[in-house]
C-alpha cells in the first residue's frame, strides 16, 4: 500500500499586512515543515472513497473532506475515471494552525499523482492546489519557503539554516476558528518581514495573530510562558493557533521542554520533530 506523510506546517513568523475585500488577508510568512504529521495511504478501488482513523479522527467527515476535494480535482484533470481507496491516519489536532486539512489535501495530490502514474509537474499540481485553500500550495511543497500575497506566492529557501534544528509543538486541545482569529486582528500593519537568512529573520519577526488568539483563548498565555522558560531559539504561536512551537538546537532540549510542559499542564498534545 502506497502512503504519504501530510507534514505539519509551522509559521515561523506571520505578518498580516492588509485585509482584502474578498475576505482574505495579505500576509508575509515563513513556512517550515516538520518531518512528522498525518499519514495518508491508498489502495486500488472503484471510485474515490475515504476512511479516517487515528487519535483526531472523531468528528471528521469522510464524505465532506479536503482529501476528497483534492482527489476529485486531480481525477478530473486526468480522465475522470480514476479510482482510489484512501485512508487518513489523523495524528494532528483539528483547527490547530499547523496545516491539518491543507497538509492532508497536499499529501493527497502528491500521493495520487504517483499512484495514478500521472507524472504531473509541480507547477501543474500547484494550480490544482490553489483553490483548495491558502496554505495548500505551501503544504504541497512542504519545504522551507517564504509566502506572500495570501500565502500562495512562494519563494523557495535554499541552504536554509534550520536543517539542524528541532521543534516542539504544543497544543492545549482547544480548537480555534481561523476566521474568528483573522476577524479579531486589529487591522494595524506593523511592518514587513525581514529579508536575509531564515533563522534571524524569523527571530526578529512576529505572529500578528498571536495577540487576537491569546485574547480569545487565554490558556495560550500559559503555553507560551512555559515554552519561553525553556529558552528556545524561537517560541511563538503558529498560524491562527492554537498550536504553539519552540525551536531548539538539539533533540535533547526539545525533549526537556516537552517534559516541562507536560508536567506543568497535563492535558495537552505535543509533537517533536526535525525540520525537513
Amino acid at each position: 500500500m502506497d502512503s504519504e506523510t501530510a507534514y505539519a506546517k509551522v509559521n515561523l513568523a506571520l505578518h498580516v499586512r492588509n485585509r482584502l475585500p474578498d475576505g482574505y488577508h495579505e500576509i508575509e510568512t515563513i513556512f517550515a515543515f516538520l518531518d512528522q504529521g498525518d499519514r495518508l495511504s491508498v489502495a486500488p478501488g472503484e471510485g474515490i472513497g475515504l476512511e479516517i482513523e487515528g487519535p483526531f479522527a472523531e468528528g471528521l467527515s469522510a464524505t465532506d473532506n479536503l482529501v476528497l476535494r483534492a482527489a476529485d480535482r486531480l481525477a478530473a484533470l486526468a480522465d475522470g475515471k480514476r479510482g482510489a481507496r484512501l485512508r487518513l491516519d489523523k495524528r494532528l489536532p483539528v483547527a490547530s494552525g499547523i496545516g491539518g486539512g491543507s497538509a492532508d489535501a497536499a499529501a493527497t495530490l502528491r500521493l495520487l499523482n504517483r499512484f495514478w502514474g500521472l507524472d504531473l509537474s509541480s507547477d501543474a499540481l500547484a494550480e490544482i492546489a490553489a483553490p483548495l485553500g491558502a496554505d495548500v500550495p505551501a503544504c504541497l511543497v512542504s519545504h522551507t519557503c517564504r509566502g506572500t500575497g495570501i500565502g500562495q506566492d512562494l519563494t523557495m529557501i535554499t541552504g536554509d539554516d534550520l536543517r539542524d534544528c528541532t521543534v516542539l509543538l504544543v497544543n492545549p486541545l482547544v480548537p480555534v476558528s481561523t476566521a474568528a482569529i483573522f476577524a479579531a486582528w486589529d487591522g494595524i500593519d506593523r511592518g514587513p518581514l525581514a529579508q536575509g537568512d531564515i533563522l534571524p529573520a524569523a527571530q526578529s519577526g512576529r505572529n500578528d495573530l498571536q495577540q487576537p488568539a491569546v485574547t480569545l483563548v487565554p490558556i495560550l498565555t500559559d503555553v507560551l510562558a512555559l515554552l519561553e522558560e525553556c529558552q528556545p531559539l524561537i517560541g511563538r504561536m503558529s498560524g491562527s493557533g492554537a498550536t504553539c512551537f519552540a525551536v531548539f538546537d538539539s533533540m535533547d532540549a526539545a525533549e526537556r521542554a516537552e517534559q516541562h510542559c507536560r508536567s506543568a499542564m497535563g492535558e495537552i498534545w505535543t509533537m517533536r520533530g526535525r525540520f525537513r
